[in-house]
């Protein structure tokens, strides 16, 4: 088989080759010399509308048709962002200089002048050309291993807009309603932990998608940066369910104070990066989606709290799939919204003001410029909320210039559109909503939330709409599920759900929370003195039965949402690995070691088991497996030698007298032995310390015949064992188990005398070193159970 796949791996890239060479610009484009970049119904189209200046119109389409910059993001809350601003600037950046790739110059990286803080950069390298160029490896393989470790986020410009506009603060209750791939949710967390100091937020984000699969990738987004408040469900964007939460004893309604509707949408802003879309657009794309974005920001705006927040994007320029749908909702909402004025915000983001008049166009080229004119047999297709408000005082009082579009040629982006909304009052039809005061049920034992609980004998809160926009939302939806497929054909981004509630896919596991009185708990607080304001009720598991294995946490005011709404939520995943089961551990005085996926949360809490080490001690822990005690400082030494084995806090802090050295603290997990010192840190986070520290970590690249390993069946069965009901939290845990197997003597050599191979070698060396039976494994460290950590 693995001659066979090498064969068949060597053919397909000998046709991309093949197709690459296609084209002078093939190369930087990514190699689509085969699809022409015409589409004249498109340019018709958008000319009539003139959503692009006088003049402008050639620059514009030169625009569309050069391929779009690489963009990426630096994680702006971790205490090391200025660290890695420093290394990308001063170090890979600079190596960029002069640089030609296929005879072209490559440009330097400039900052996003309207992101804060220089933490946002574009660059003219496209992403075939980051990975195939020899010269640019090392920079490549940096974006790689930081994106993996959540330092970094490679995201298209205008797709940081919409959370930047959201105006989050860290007591924020947040919906994200179509959430997936994630970006701009790992965005929404950052914001949340704007204050490092404070582990546990008052504010949470739930991020939603209707794609069982998709929801997955989002749980990997999310999980870079390992929040306890962030929560991922499974539903219908249109017809979310009311949550409720526990407020001194009663159920009221979850109202959010942020609400993020980046609907589903034609894409045609994306034509730099979907080249697809140059072939496949017509204006039916966005009649058929029109329905379904309005449904899903009414559905917004109705769990929007009174003064909070709603920011509608799309990433197309369609009128009838922006400026329609906005002035729809502010139409039947009689007042209760208000766009909101944006325009002092983000000082250098250029932008075009919304529209307030438009036509709508079928695909066969006929205009329409009023709902009166559409014909009966075409009003399937056209919906009267297609069109510009005709009364000239409504519409002024609609500020639909107060919208933003974003065109390509300003600032050399996609195309985007972003409406802020501002909620006044209730909605109309929601004026008079129930409410419910009800005393919740005591709880006792294991307190399990699942989506298929039974109902618990409170009664539901629901926000009903009036007759009309019920026979209104009847229609949208006949009109949208009839149109699912053909929108599939015609190349639409993220195609719409039907109007009924999802709840398929694969099983999750349930998540119970640790009761007050249990046992398991009482050892652990004790082994790490954990302060007494330690919220030990926000501690779950996945496990119904048997040893519970990983104990996971969840913020205070997430605990309450999944307490009080198991019965209508299908959660796929919340909570961060914060212990792990170690089977012996007792002898040590703890079964559970600490994980580090969850250290920056636990670490204000523990009050014993910290060992405070210096910057050479880092290293030594970073790239040698199992180093001996001998090896490291004698402060560390001295430290540790009255200290009882087993997990311990590994902690540094940077020296503001030694400027040269690392700025910023480091917090690891490790292991105390009775010889040894080890941190257990995965291999992505172990290199981006080391770069951090100035350790040069680059790894040459294999040859091909090493590199092919994998057949393509196995990477599918991969995908979906990830898909299936599997604990997400523990697709690291391979890793780590790895790292523990190998325990073995080191070199004597230092590793800051290791060359540039050694270091990441060895760090290469901890995963492969589980495959191999006889890998010799001191004595002191055997144990029948390779996934628990002993010395």
């Amino acid at each position: 088989m693995g001659r066979r796949a090498r064969d068949r791996r060597r053919q397909q890239q000998q046709q991309r080759q093949e197709r690459d060479s296609g084209g002078d610009q093939a190369g930087w484009a990514g190699g689509y010399p085969e699809i022409v970049k015409e589409n004249e119904l498109f340019e018709r189209y958008y000319r009539e509308l003139g959503i692009v200046p006088a003049g402008e119109w050639p620059a514009f389409m030169a625009a569309l048709r050069e391929p779009l910059p690489a963009t990426l993001r630096i994680t702006g809350y971790r205490s090391h962002a200025k660290e890695i601003l420093h290394c990308l600037k001063e170090k890979y950046f600079k190596e960029l200089q002069d640089l030609e790739v296929d005879g072209q110059k490559v440009e330097m990286p400039q900052s996003l002048s309207w992101y804060p803080e220089e933490l946002a950069w574009h660059t003219n390298l496209s992403r075939k050309i980051l990975r195939k160029s020899p010269q640019l490896e090392k920079f490549h393989q940096f974006l790689v291993s930081e994106t993996e470790c959540g330092n970094i986020s490679r995201q298209e410009a205008v797709s940081m807009i919409p959370p930047l506009l959201l105006d989050v603060n860290p007591h924020h209750k947040i919906l994200d309603m179509c959430a997936a791939p994630g970006s701009k949710t790992a965005q929404l967390i950052e914001m949340l932990h704007a204050d490092m100091d404070v582990p546990f937020p008052k504010g949470f984000v739930i991020a939603n998608d209707v794609d069982n699969k998709r929801c997955y990738l989002l749980v990997h987004q999310a999980k870079r940066l390992n929040s306890p408040c962030i929560m991922v469900v499974n539903h219908d964007a249109s017809s979310i369910p009311n949550l409720q939460i526990d407020v001194d004893g009663r159920k009221e309604v979850l109202f959010y104070d942020r609400i993020l509707c980046d609907v589903p949408c034609s894409g045609d802003g994306t034509m730099r990066k979907n080249i697809d879309v140059w072939k496949k657009w017509t204006t039916q794309n966005s009649l058929q989606l029109h329905g379904l974005q309005l449904r899903i920001a009414t559905r917004g705006v109705e769990q929007l709290a009174e003064g909070g927040r709603m920011v509608y994007s799309t990433c197309s320029l369609n009128p009838i799939e922006n400026e329609a749908v906005i002035a729809s909702l502010l139409e039947k909402s009689q007042g209760a919204l208000e766009l909101a004025d944006v325009s002092s915000e983000l000082p250098g983001l250029k932008r075009m003001p919304g529209i307030t008049k438009w036509k709508v166009m079928l695909k066969d080229g006929q205009w329409f410029e009023e709902w009166k004119d559409v014909p009966s047999n075409r009003q399937t297709q056209i919906r009267p909320t297609m069109f510009p408000v005709k009364d000239e005082e409504k519409l002024k009082a609609m500020n639909l210039e107060r919208c933003l579009r974003i065109l390509p040629h300003h600032q050399n982006t996609g195309g985007f559109f972003v409406a802020v909304l501002i909620k006044k009052s209730p909605m109309p039809w929601n004026k008079r909503q129930p409410k419910v005061h009800q005393k919740l049920p005591q709880r006792t034992g294991d307190t399990e939330v699942t989506a298929a609980n039974s109902n618990n004998g409170s009664e539901c809160i629901t926000e009903e709409p009036t007759l009309a926009e019920n026979e209104e939302s009847k229609k949208m939806q006949e009109l949208q599920n009839s149109d699912t497929e053909q929108s599939k054909k015609e190349g639409v981004c993220g195609p719409p759900p039907s109007k009924k509630m999802k709840l398929f896919g694969f099983k999750e596991d349930p998540f119970v929370f640790l009761p007050e009185d249990d046992p398991l708990f009482l050892p652990i607080q004790k082994f790490y003195a954990l302060d007494p304001s330690f919220p030990k009720m926000n501690l779950l598991t996945r496990t119904q039965e048997g040893k519970k294995r990983q104990l996971y946490m969840v913020s205070k005011e997430l605990r309450n949402v999944l307490l009080n709404n198991s019965e209508k939520m299908k959660v796929i995943n919340t909570g961060i690995k914060v212990w792990s089961r170690n089977s012996d551990g007792e002898q040590f005085g703890c079964a559970f070691r600490l994980a580090q996926e969850g250290i920056y949360t636990l670490y204000p809490f523990i009050h014993a088991r910290i060992i405070n080490v210096c910057i050479e001690d880092v290293k030594i822990l970073l790239t040698q497996e199992n180093p001996f005690l001998s090896k490291f400082s004698s402060e560390t030494q001295k430290k540790v030698k009255d200290m009882a084995m087993g997990s311990i806090v590994l902690k540094y802090n940077p020296d503001p007298e030694k400027p040269d050295d690392l700025q910023c603290p480091i917090v690891l997990c490790g292991w105390q032995g009775k010889t040894s010192l080890r941190a257990f840190v995965p291999k992505n986070e172990r290199l981006h310390y080391l770069r951090m520290m100035g350790v040069e970590v680059f790894k040459a690249k294999r040859k091909e015949e090493e590199s092919e390993g994998k057949t393509e069946e196995e990477v599918q069965r991969g995908l979906a064992q990830t898909e299936q009901g599997m604990d997400v939290e523990d697709k690291e845990h391979d890793l780590v188990t790895k790292m523990e197997a190998e325990i073995g003597e080191e070199s004597s050599r230092s590793p800051v005398e290791s060359s540039a191979m050694e270091v990441e070698n060895k760090i290469e060396n901890l995963d492969q070193s589980s495959k191999n039976d006889n890998s010799h494994v001191s004595q002191e460290s055997k144990d029948t159970d390779t996934s628990d950590v002993k010395d």
